[in-house]
């Protein structure tokens, strides 16, 4: 009896850890029964909880598919098959797969069957994206077919959309749509998380009577059987450690595999893609599932249409081994051929392959103009089918708008119709951040309040119509002169054009002129008594402001100077200089080399940069900016200390001459830069509120023994609020001589725009970036000494007229570049370093545009490329305002 109670005791307590297991393998799925009428079930056959797509989409009707194709008629049918959602109007819905992680790797599969869902027995055409990318396009053979697409993506947000377009051959629909989280370190191609996965073939090799769906495979990948009548099938029933393996197959795949049934001959996988230009990744696992004798080797070669794969391979017995090609394969017809060594006593095996086609990623709407949609959706709650990217994809942009597309700059949305929509309210000011708008439709709807000046900070704007509306007050003047001027039609109500004509002009001429003496002289009167004061303050006064704006609040990060002293061996070793101090080099007590940048008593701004500094590092954390260790504020002995970068910064490694830039590769050139940009893009987008660097150069990006690129010093970075528009400094100071009334950068980085009007946001960052990555392509340093001195704009503008990119790229490459990337390089340094900020893209954009030169790079189209339209490149930094040749200083205020 007790022997009875212990064993069911057991077995129930198998079946919970079984349970257990399964649920844990679960976690972060999102498996979605689209169109179904049950709020959630658990599919028994493979054990997946499903829940109905209500959460996902606001769109769309449930449909079932025709009886004849359901149970019983079709007993095999799996149950997410058996409902669809239909998609009868609009042109485009999407599906908004929510509480992603950004960053991480995924697998979305998405399912369809027809099944005469609408009576109609019209096989349906229609097209799927993922985000701005295009999928595929769904097409059946008949209504019973179960079409079923995988693509494996990084999240870009904590949201991916998956969109179903209308393209005029049938109304869209869905039957299921599954997400799995992946190891973020598997499926990597050359093209890094610019570049998505669609799985073309997936094969588990000699197959016995698999299903093709495992519970135990955590990533619940679908595994189709292959076999061949030339192949013999062995396996194991013994266990096989796949958790060494990232791709961790399942068991009953990678316990299987296929050998020529001749010993001699080659184990062989054919294909044809549907389009040459396919870029393939083929994924080979392998395990040995024989026990083999002392002198027993099996031991093969991987090739490629004849060319070399990998080096030669010996499967190891019971563990689970996945191979990948580095590069993407592009032919006509493929072949992977597996063929024994020489010494090899045995055939080659093969346990599984998976074959995906690359997809590079789309460009995403203008973040600005997103940003404002979304502000505008949520102020009007406007209820239409606004979800997924605005513009994205072409020619299937949001209801009411119109985009301007280029081919190498995101989207921009021209035009806004959001008229007879019930709209209610104040015109938000969210819509003047739509800079590119050439036409707003307002009218026929019951907004109120003045009609807002801010209207007229949209340039663009060439047809605005507020009829119909309750507006209270005039048309602000600038726009009514718009409209004289004819640059401008303008629709109103009569009672908003009252008080606007008659003696207006003399108005808008004399207020002006005596608002700006009373500012000059309140402001005159101010610096005098500011001076004077300054002049009158002691020595007390001074440390004691100093003080003020210098305590770190945080602790954990506290060293004090006799700590420093031991850790930089008494300020031994000097490895650099600038405007803050001197940095010394120096170890920590694990052996961790660190530098160490000691405050200079005479650097004014240095206890402010100092506090900015060290707040801002010990809350940003990424690969691409220096690691904080910690700082010292002891007395007025302060310092700040970081990872030691051994090869230093960027400008000396590429303009001393000492040889080291003969080691920088046209490659390693654009990864340094596409490294700095990963920086810089955390710091615009990946922190909140975001933060503006301010002082990009090439004396800021330092290099680590591996040439890897990090951004530095962040002593005028300043956090940048998007809310109001206002830029918020990162330290609230209490000194009336504050900084944010100062011009802060660096000569020949400086942002022309900014330097002009004051205005500070991301794209200072980024044409500061253009410069240093024209300071990477040329070898020439921001600003140097030729017939004059000149700024580097000045000198590349000529020589892109000529069109000679061999006089254009550093000569110590030695022509070691390919045509194709050079210019495409150029292209990206010179949008980045634009006049003004409307036109340099944003850092996303530059990143997957460098990408891209990495991966066209081919050495040998030097010889055969034509240059591009020298159109391209006529936007430039033209302004000799930051041409000012007077200081090599690390950082200072320029005068407005």
């Amino acid at each position: 009896m007790r022997s009875s109670i212990g064993f069911i005791l057991l077995l129930t307590l198998c079946v919970v850890l079984v349970a257990l297991v399964h649920a844990q393998q679960q976690i972060g799925f999102i498996s979605i029964d689209c169109g179904s009428w049950q709020d959630f079930y658990t599919d028994e056959e493979i054990n997946i909880k499903y829940t109905a797509d209500g959460g996902y989409i606001q769109s769309g009707v449930n449909r079932n598919i025709s009886s004849e194709y359901a149970y019983p008629n079709n007993p095999t049918l799996a149950q997410i098959l058996s409902d669809v959602r239909s998609f009868p109007h609009g042109e485009r819905n999407c599906y908004s797969l929510t509480s992603l992680r950004s960053g991480s790797l995924y697998l979305i599969r998405a399912s369809f069957m027809y099944g005469n869902y609408d009576g109609e027995n019209k096989l349906p055409e229609f097209d799927v994206y993922v985000d701005v990318d295009f999928w595929s396009t769904v097409k059946f053979r008949n209504a019973s077919e179960e079409v079923v697409l995988e693509i494996i993506s990084f999240a870009q947000s904590d949201v991916i959309y998956v969109c179903l377009v209308n393209k005029g051959a049938g109304t869209p629909f869905i039957s299921g749509l599954d997400v799995r989280p992946l190891n973020s370190s598997i499926y990597g191609t050359e093209f890094g998380e610019s570049a998505s996965l669609t799985l073309f073939k997936r094969w588990d090799i000699g197959s016995l009577n698999g299903s093709g769906r495992y519970e135990d495979d955590v990533y619940d990948r679908i595994w189709s059987p292959f076999n061949s009548s030339s192949w013999d099938s062995v396996s194991t029933s013994t266990a096989i450690n796949v958790n060494d393996d990232g791709f961790r197959p399942p068991f009953e795949v990678i316990r299987t595999a296929a050998r020529p049934r001749n010993g001699s001959d080659t184990l062989e996988l054919s294909w044809t893609p549907d389009d040459p230009s396919w870029k393939f990744y083929v994924y080979l696992y392998f395990a040995e599932v024989e026990q083999l004798e002392k002198t027993q080797l099996r031991k093969f070669n991987i090739s490629w249409n004849g060319s070399p794969l990998f080096d030669s391979i010996v499967p190891r017995h019971l563990f689970a081994t996945t191979l990948s090609n580095s590069k993407s394969l592009v032919a006509n017809e493929h072949r992977i051929s597996i063929h024994k060594t020489r010494d090899s006593t045995l055939p080659p095996i093969l346990n599984a392959v998976e074959i995906y086609v690359v997809k590079l990623d789309g460009l995403a709407t203008f973040e600005e103009d997103v940003d404002a949609m979304l502000d505008i959706k949520e102020s009007y709650r406007i209820q239409r089918n606004w979800v997924g990217d605005p513009c994205e994809p072409k020619n299937h942009s949001w209801e009411g708008l119109k985009c301007n597309y280029s081919t190498s700059l995101p989207p921009r949305i021209i035009s806004l119709n959001i008229s007879s929509s019930s709209l209610s309210g104040a015109i938000t000011s969210s819509i003047s951040n739509l800079s590119s708008l050439e036409s707003l439709d307002l009218h026929n709807n019951s907004l109120t309040g003045a009609i807002p000046e801010f209207l007229e900070e949209l340039k663009s704007l060439k047809y605005l119509d507020l009829k119909d509306n309750l507006f209270s007050g005039s048309v602000p003047d600038t726009l009514l002169e718009r409209s004289r001027d004819g640059l401008l039609t303008l629709r109103v109500d009569d009672q908003n054009l009252g008080g606007s004509g008659g003696n207006s002009k003399t108005v808008k001429i004399v207020v002006p002129i005596v608002v700006s003496v009373s500012v000059l002289v309140i402001l005159v009167a101010f610096i005098l008594f500011w001076k004077f004061r300054r002049n009158e303050r002691s020595d007390e006064e001074i440390s004691m402001l100093n003080k003020r704006g210098k305590n770190v609040t945080t602790k954990n990060w506290q060293y004090t100077y006799s700590e420093v002293m031991e850790i930089t061996n008494n300020f031994e070793m000097v490895i650099g200089k600038g405007g803050f101090g001197t940095v010394y080099s120096g170890q920590m007590k694990d052996g961790k080399e660190v530098a160490v940048k000691m405050l200079s008593p005479s650097s004014t701004q240095g206890p402010k940069e100092f506090q900015t500094e060290a707040e801002l590092l010990m809350t940003v954390h990424h690969k691409n900016l220096v690691s904080f260790i910690g700082y010292c504020d002891d007395d007025n002995k302060m310092a700040l200390i970081y990872e030691h970068m051994v090869n230093g910064s960027l400008k000396d490694f590429l303009f001393l001459s000492d040889g080291n830039s003969d080691c920088l590769s046209w490659e390693r050139r654009i990864q340094i830069a596409i490294d700095a940009a990963e920086g810089l893009d955390y710091l615009h987008h990946g922190c909140k509120p975001p933060i503006i660097h301010r002082d990009v150069k090439s004396a800021n990006i330092l290099l680590s023994q591996d040439l890897e690129a990090k951004i530095a010093d962040f002593g005028l970075s300043k956090e940048f609020r998007k809310d109001n528009q206002k830029e918020q400094s990162h330290v609230i100071y209490t000194d009336a001589t504050d900084e944010k009334s100062a011009i802060m950068g660096t000569t020949g980085y400086l942002d022309p725009e900014y330097y002009r009007s004051g205005s500070l946001n991301e794209k200072s960052d980024i044409f500061s970036f253009g410069i240093v990555l024209l300071e990477l392509i040329t070898g020439r340093p921001a600003i140097f000494k030729g017939n004059k001195i000149m700024h580097i704009l000045e000198w590349i503008r000529p020589e892109l007229g000529r069109g000679e990119l061999s006089k254009i790229l550093d000569p110590r490459l030695q022509g070691k570049f390919g045509a194709n990337s050079g210019w495409r390089a150029l292209g990206i340094a010179m949008a980045c370093s634009a006049s003004t900020s409307i036109q340099r893209p944003t850092m996303s954009v530059v990143i997957a545009e460098l990408k891209q030169c990495l991966a066209i790079e081919s050495p040998s189209d030097t010889e055969t490329f034509v240059p591009p339209p020298k159109q391209v490149y006529t936007e430039f930094y033209s302004s000799s305002e930051a041409y000012s040749y007077d200081s090599e200083s690390i950082t200072y205020p320029f005068p407005r």
